[in-house]
């Protein structure tokens, strides 16, 4: 940190409120050259961290958080946040093992009270706190909500302010308004916004901000305004904003980088027992040019090389990627079936569909931050006549969970849901991992629900779910490059419940049969060709392809031949493949004993390289090699101890 003088002074909030404005403004360029030479070199969130700077000085400076609450919504513009209260030395680590988390953390620090990376949720567990420390009789703690213009229009952000009007305390909420999220703003709440930017209002408070609080010495003043309704206060201030119909003062649109207006408005309103929301106007990428002009390219570079002086980035070649290979597959599709429309949640870029977009012009739709809207939506297509493709990261499909249920499968609608960063995600840690979606999705009936574990089984399972109109279908893939040379480079089609074999085994009668799920597929492949077939294991290894309908036809085969099973997945142990597994053999009656299973374990991963992930979790070549010896060693026990029968023996299992 010796590079950046002022900044490497302050330890925390209090060395912080010491400085003038003058060394303020100092402190903040030296934020934006510290996120940039970091994010150069270890990649992370950049373009909406340079763009809170101001914000986030302004609030450490007028409140204490040590005492007073600070949530931010998504968490990805915490690094000026994290820099100022006490975590520099883990900066030249960011999102690496051991290192500083690329969101909010309470492990890190007491700053951070909550661990998030979804959208929404800030301004309810802000009114939470607010109920909750008056309760405790700690109302004299301020509770402040920062959220960004996109995040606002997601359903809870509008159910936690339509509350927050009830509140009769203090209660801020910041409203980031950059008009960017990952890409642009969708919808009327956002049409809204670009019509208050623009506004003669905003023109006239950036320029008479300091004027305007010099005429408001108290915050009595402004809540007494506010009570009669100030033509003065709302024409200077407030342009009748949407929220104030919900009971909450608002104030702004404000310019987001004036740090003298930051600081007097934030004394001014902190004083104020009523919920307040004050609309700040920034810069996504404030500071840099290239950033700026383009937002959506600089939201989370990875560690590529940058050019300081403006921070252009160089990109490296890494192999094609399952996003790539997925956006590839649909233009394909989308090119031979018109019915096809893809949907996003203000994800085109993470999801691929960016790529697809300029080839389908109308057919590829960004729904916003809305994953409930985008499934409902998704729902409606389909009853329609259309094959809605929905497009979502595993960790937000839980999100819309509820819409799955009610609108899609209940209605036996074919919804497609293609889930990518399935598994372990890197350095977006614990927020992001997407270990619950075999479990979520297998409990609904006649739904189907399959792993890729390269780009040729992307494509077959793509082109399967395209002709499924029985029930919602689901495939999930990992944030990984796709294997350069995979196994088969012609994959025969996706027939439910059928496994296929991916290498034989030496013998009629092999050691063990692998039957791995996905991806796992390969790190099996390298562990069974490159370790455990030279010390001699005789190893059969199955893409399984299918949680649901399982192949139970090749269970009970291996069984019945006393073939001992090991599953392996990229998923939680409660409710995934393996389980699935141990649950059809149940069904069907077959001996149990010798089903083994091998998955995420249960516990939280926090940030790291999706490797090394991956490794501390034994899911990695050497890891599945180690287990697959335990189980053939004996000392793993049974999975069940005793042999379970049903009634019907020949019932059918597929579950």
């Amino acid at each position: 940190m010796s590079d950046y003088p002022l900044l490497s002074s302050v330890h925390g909030p209090a060395e912080l409120k010491a400085l003038n404005l003058e060394q303020l403004e100092q402190l903040a360029a030296e934020l934006r050259r510290c996120i940039c030479d970091q994010i150069s070199r270890t990649g992370g969130h950049f373009a909406s961290n340079l763009g809170i700077v101001e914000l986030t000085l302004a609030l450490h400076y007028v409140f204490d958080f040590a005492s007073d609450r600070l949530v931010f919504d998504v968490g990805h513009q915490c690094y000026p946040h994290k820099l100022v209260t006490g975590r520099q030395d883990l900066f030249a680590k960011l999102k690496l093992k051991g290192g500083m988390a690329g969101f909010p953390d309470p492990a890190e620090s007491d700053y951070d009270l909550f661990s998030v990376g979804h959208a929404g949720a800030s301004i309810s567990t802000a009114v939470g706190l607010a109920r909750g420390d008056a309760a405790m009789s700690a109302g004299g703690r301020r509770v402040v909500a920062v959220i960004g213009d996109s995040s606002i229009v997601n359903g809870l952000a509008m159910e936690g302010l339509n509350n927050a009007g009830t509140l009769h305390r203090q209660l801020l909420v910041v409203l980031n308004d950059n008009g960017m999220a990952i890409a642009q703003p969708q919808g009327a709440m956002a049409q809204y916004f670009d019509r208050v930017r623009v506004s003669p209002t905003f023109g006239e408070v950036k320029k008479r901000g300091k004027e305007i609080i010099e005429r408001l010495p108290g915050g009595s003043i402004i809540e007494d305004l506010y009570h009669r309704g100030s033509e003065m206060l709302r024409s200077a201030i407030a342009s009748d904003h949407l929220f104030e119909h919900m009971g909450i003062a608002c104030l702004g649109p404000i310019d987001g980088h004036d740090l003298r207006t930051l600081i007097d408005l934030f004394n001014e309103v902190k004083h104020i027992e009523r919920p307040i929301l004050i609309h700040a106007k920034t810069i996504k990428g404030k500071g840099y040019e290239r950033a700026e002009g383009d937002p959506f390219r600089f939201h989370a570079p990875g560690p590529d090389k940058f050019i300081t002086s403006d921070c252009a980035i160089e990109k490296k070649p890494k192999g094609k990627s399952f996003t790539q290979a997925y956006a590839e597959a649909m233009i394909d599709l989308m090119g031979r079936d018109d019915k096809i429309h893809a949907i996003t949640a203000a994800m085109p870029d993470g999801t691929g569909l960016d790529k697809v977009e300029p080839h389908f012009r109308g057919r590829v739709i960004d729904c916003g931050l809305a994953e409930g809207h985008g499934m409902a939506m998704a729902a409606g297509m389909a009853r329609s006549g259309l094959k809605p493709f929905f497009a979502v990261y595993s960790t937000f499909s839980q999100r819309a969970f509820d819409q799955v249920f009610q609108e899609v499968c209940l209605q036996h609608l074919p919804v497609r849901v293609c889930m990518d960063r399935a598994g372990y995600v890197g350095g977006d840690g614990a927020p992001m991992h997407g270990f619950a979606d075999i479990a979520l999705y297998r409990l609904f009936p006649d739904a189907v629900v399959m792993a890729a574990s390269d780009e040729p089984n992307l494509r077959a399972a793509l082109e399967f779910m395209r002709g499924y109109d029985k029930q919602a279908s689901f495939v999930r893939y990992p944030r990984d490059v796709v294997p350069a040379e995979p196994i088969f480079r012609q994959v025969p089609p996706f027939e439910p419940g059928k496994a296929v074999l991916m290498r034989r085994s030496r013998t009629e009668q092999p050691d063990l049969a692998i039957l791995a799920y996905g991806y796992p597929v390969y790190a099996a492949d390298d562990a069974m060709r490159n370790q455990l077939q030279p010390q001699g294991y005789d190893i059969a290894l199955y893409d399984a392809r299918f949680a649901k309908p399982l192949d139970i036809d090749l269970v009970a085969d291996l069984l019945e031949r006393s073939i001992p099973i090991l599953t392996i997945e990229d998923h939680g142990h409660a409710g995934g493949f393996g389980s699935a597994v141990l649950e059809a053999a149940n069904q069907r009656g077959l001996d149990t004993r010798l089903i083994h299973r091998h998955a995420m374990p249960e516990t939280w991963f926090r940030h790291d390289s999706r490797a090394g992930q991956l490794a501390d979790a034994g899911l990695d070549a050497p890891g599945i090699a180690r287990k697959v010896r335990s189980v053939l060693d004996g000392s793993i026990k049974p999975a069940i101890d005793v042999r379970v029968r049903v009634d019907q023996p020949n019932a059918d299992a597929r579950v």
